[in-house]
């Protein structure tokens, strides 16, 4: 029998509001069907990206599709749209276990300025690092690191089958995660998401593997729920967001992609605060206000921010002529300058 294929799109639409990262959300519908419930089954996580089957009928390419899913949903105008990857699990979506169809689903990371939501539906915004604490460095590591984290995964790593696995297991760890005096490196932000996975130390883990357990008594649930690390998502939803932060990060070291976020005249506190919310770390604040005049990607507006409490601050605003300048920023400077 040929299972039946279904293409989706899926988006993460972020924007910063003040010096919080935050990610637009809808309402997932999925519950265990009553066939195959046992009266005990994971609490359903409402919490999806925004995202719809691809019509090609209708529309004559992706991007089309997603921005139309993406504003019809949200209410809000798409400043830059990115594809990720394309995201194939095997029984990513549940509904495949139960009959439906194979789904593959394309994700892709979408900027907008903060505002109210319109699209009339369920989206709501939540705070992004409330998917990720683990993210968060702006004010201190976190406590989740050490806390849990750390001796959760030792536990995983003393766990392995055999000497070779339990290195290699203790590397990932180290690397990932910055543990045993290792770097912590902002970019890894979907290594992290998978090796947490991969531990069965974020609820998806155990929710998948219980819900495949219906259907094939061969698969092991692996034991007990683990507590909740970060705010689960439906379906692979914490992965494509993972990866969509990641490649945010990514792109701050050479792409001047923060000005999408940002309205047409801003302050360089304003600016800095939009690098920090998608970093997760601080910068030094004279060495990154250096970089952005000198580096020619603002210029002043010769207008003044009078409703700062101080001081008034001068406005800014971004340079476009700065993309074709220079295709290399560099790094953005550390908080120890």
């Amino acid at each position: 029998m040929t299972q039946s294929l279904q293409l989706g799109l899926s988006v993460a639409i972020v924007a910063v509001t003040g010096g919080t990262p935050r990610v637009v959300t809808v309402r997932s519908g999925f519950t265990v069907p009553d066939n195959h419930r046992r009266g005990d089954e994971p609490l359903p996580h409402r919490d999806a990206l925004p995202g719809a089957p691809f019509e090609p009928e209708r529309f004559r390419t992706l991007q089309e599709g997603v921005r139309a899913v993406a504003e019809g949903l949200s209410g809000l105008a798409l400043r830059y749209v990115e594809q990720l990857y394309t995201f194939g699990d095997r029984y990513r979506d549940p509904h495949e276990l139960f009959g439906g169809p194979r789904s593959v689903v394309v994700g892709y990371l979408a900027l907008v300025r903060d505002g109210p939501l319109g699209g009339g539906g369920s989206a709501e915004w939540r705070d992004l690092y409330d998917h990720f604490p683990w993210e968060d460095w702006r004010d201190q590591r976190p406590p989740l690191l050490d806390g849990v984290i750390a001796p959760a995964l030792g536990g995983w790593i003393a766990s392995a089958p055999d000497e070779e696995t339990r290195l290699r297991r203790a590397e990932r760890a180290q690397m990932a995660f910055g543990l045993d005096g290792a770097d912590w490196d902002m970019e890894r932000v979907l290594e992290r998401f998978e090796l947490l996975y991969e531990a069965g130390l974020v609820v998806e883990s155990f929710r998948d593997r219980d819900l495949a357990a219906r259907v094939d008594p061969s698969v092991s649930t692996g034991g007990p729920m683990p507590r909740a690390l970060g705010r689960p998502m439906a379906r692979d939803g914490r992965r494509i967001l993972a990866t969509a932060l990641e490649r945010l990060r990514g792109k701050l070291r050479y792409r001047p992609i923060v000005f999408e976020l940002l309205p047409p005249t801003f302050t360089l506190h304003q600016l800095q605060l939009v690098v920090e919310a998608l970093s997760g770390e601080r910068v030094h604040k004279q060495n990154f206000r250096r970089l952005m005049i000198s580096g020619g990607f603002v210029e002043p507006t010769g207008q003044y921010e009078s409703q700062t409490g101080g001081r008034p601050a001068e406005l800014y605003r971004f340079r476009r002529q700065a993309i074709h300048e220079r295709t290399s920023a560099g790094a953005i400077p550390s908080a120890d300058g």
